[in-house]
Parts: structure tokens; sequence; C-alpha cells
């Protein structure tokens, strides 16, 4: 079971990109699944999350983020996309994508998240 991150870089204050999940060993709509981010010295947060595809696929945003990122599902590809828009320098993080542990729903609780990507860092400067 893997989940592999990609897709950081460095882009613009305003700018946007498009973060990638890519899961392995596990049917990804069967589960759901978060993002998480961590900026130098700081704790690893929550930001986003999508449930399983049989629990309807909702999605969920922390406050700092809403209306700025929106995730979603491709299932034929088991991934999972975080397309960020409007980015600030304070969005400067590795970006994680996780599989929660078991449960159709969305948790914030990053405990309950068992299986993690190795992290795609994204850069937002000028």
């Amino acid at each position: 079971v893997q989940l592999q991150a990609s897709g950081g870089g460095l882009v613009q204050p305003g700018g946007s990109l498009r973060l990638s999940c890519a899961a392995s060993g596990f049917t990804s709509p069967y589960y759901a699944v978060g993002w998480f981010r961590q900026a130098p010295g700081k704790a690893r947060e929550w930001i986003s999350c999508i449930s399983s595809r049989t629990s309807g696929g909702s999605t969920y945003y922390a406050g700092s983020v809403e209306g700025r990122l929106t995730i979603s599902r491709d299932n034929a590809n088991n991934m999972v996309h975080l397309q960020m828009n409007s980015l600030k320098p304070e969005d400067t993080a590795v970006y994680y994508c996780a599989k929660k542990r078991a449960g159709a729903g969305c948790t914030t609780d990053i405990s309950d998240y068992n299986t993690w990507g190795q992290g795609t860092l994204v850069t937002v400067s000028s």
C-alpha cells in the first residue's frame, strides 16, 4: 500500500498548482483520502479530504484554504488531485496525501490516517 504525491514547485503569489496523489496497493475510491501540509517549524495540519465513493465523495476543506483549493478523484487512474488557486506565501509547505485508516468518511485527526505519501514541496514566493 503506497501513496505518491507530486506536482509541487515554485509559484508566484496568486498562482496555481495542481498536486496529484497516486495510490497503489489499494483501491482509493473505497477510502477517504486527505491532504495535509507542514510549514517550516510548524505542525502538520489537515487541509482537505474527500470521502470514499461509497460515501458520495463529499469534500471538506480547512477554513484557511476554502474557496481556493479543490480536491477531486480520478477513479480510473486511482488518483486524488488537489487544485490550488490564488496561492499565498503562507501556503508554502510540504504537502502530503494520506489514506484514512478505516471508515469511509473524512476526519481532520492526523492519527486517523495510516498511509502517507512522501510529500511534495510547494513554495509560494515572488
